[in-house]
């Protein structure tokens, strides 16, 4: 696949504080990358400098081949960026204000008025494509400002918070948008604090913390690193009544309910089929065999406080 966002110890210090340090990194083109980490940990930061924003203190990074330093124009050609402040014209109309920005891009107005039109019917905002933005709602805003990120269909895409301030509705609206943006052309980068939607929407997450990468991974690949094993449950048709059935060895046993059994196996694939044999073997009759949930959040949380306690006893 064609890496389309590569850093390499990438940095940014203002003055003695070091905001971002050493962060590397690489995007494929079909991959969508979420940043988390808490308020202040360096991702907006992170962003500016990959839109060609902010200048790197250390450190390199090429956005579709363009360095942000030595090529800025090319970067921002390649690139749709959704900020936290949007810097939209209130007194402009939704339509005018995408038109302007399309003359932006350098755009023909036949091809900038098509885009609009479809962007507008896929945020679910023609109605409101002749309203004044200061007529929006701080949700409505967000969407406009995403459709001018998305209307010269950027190969890259930076977003930082794309459903803040909206409605559960909208959020939906934006998220099934940008699941749709996914493409073998294209890279997505997510800045976000609704951990939910990082893992219904990232293939890989990347928590920052103190501007440092401190976990880096597929949210499954995380799950088992972080915390642990998959852990199973199989409920049973009849109570267990103190009896503890035979498992393979393989097989972690962590608790015991009235007709159900929960553990802990590296490879259930392969061992789910011989638990279900030796219970029905021993005479129970397997009603369900579900894996445990475990969260994105379960993760995040364990990593910054991990982490935090590190940078204490430092």
């Amino acid at each position: 696949m064609t890496v389309l966002i590569e850093t390499f110890d990438l940095s940014k210090s203002f003055g003695d504080f070091h905001a971002v340090e050493g962060v590397t990194l690489q995007v494929e083109a079909g991959e969508v990358l979420a940043l988390l980490g808490p308020n202040g940990a360096g991702k907006t930061t992170t962003i500016r400098m990959l839109a060609s924003i902010l200048v790197p203190t250390r450190g390199w990074a090429k956005i579709a081949g363009f360095d942000v330093v030595q090529d800025p124009v090319g970067v921002r050609s390649c690139i749709g960026l959704l900020t936290e402040h949007h810097g939209l014209y209130t007194r402009m109309r939704a339509h005018e204000y995408l038109e302007f920005f399309g003359q932006v891009y350098g755009m023909p107005l036949a091809e900038t008025n098509k885009r609009i039109d479809e962007i507008l019917t896929q945020l679910e905002m023609v109605e409101e494509s002749s309203r004044r933005l200061g007529e929006f709602s701080k949700g409505m805003r967000q969407k406009l400002a995403l459709a001018r990120t998305m209307l010269h269909d950027p190969a890259i895409l930076l977003l930082d918070e794309p459903t803040s301030a909206m409605d559960p509705s909208s959020a939906k609206i934006v998220r099934e948008n940008i699941f749709s943006l996914r493409s073998s052309k294209r890279a997505i980068v997510i800045c976000t604090h609704n951990l939910a939607e990082a893992e219904i929407l990232a293939d890989r997450i990347a928590i920052i913390q103190n501007g440092k990468i401190v976990a880096q991974g597929k949210p499954d690949e995380l799950k088992r690193a972080i915390l642990g094993n998959p852990i199973m449950q199989v409920e049973l048709a009849e109570p267990l009544n103190g009896i503890k059935p035979k498992f393979p060895p393989q097989v972690k046993i962590l608790e015991y309910g009235i007709n159900w059994i929960r553990y802990e196996v590296a490879n259930p694939n392969e061992m789910n089929p011989k638990v279900i044999d030796m219970l029905s073997a021993s005479g129970f009759f397997v009603v369900t065999l579900t894996r445990v949930g475990r969260s994105l959040e379960e993760v995040y949380l364990r990593v910054v406080r991990n982490n935090s306690d590190r940078t204490e006893f430092s």
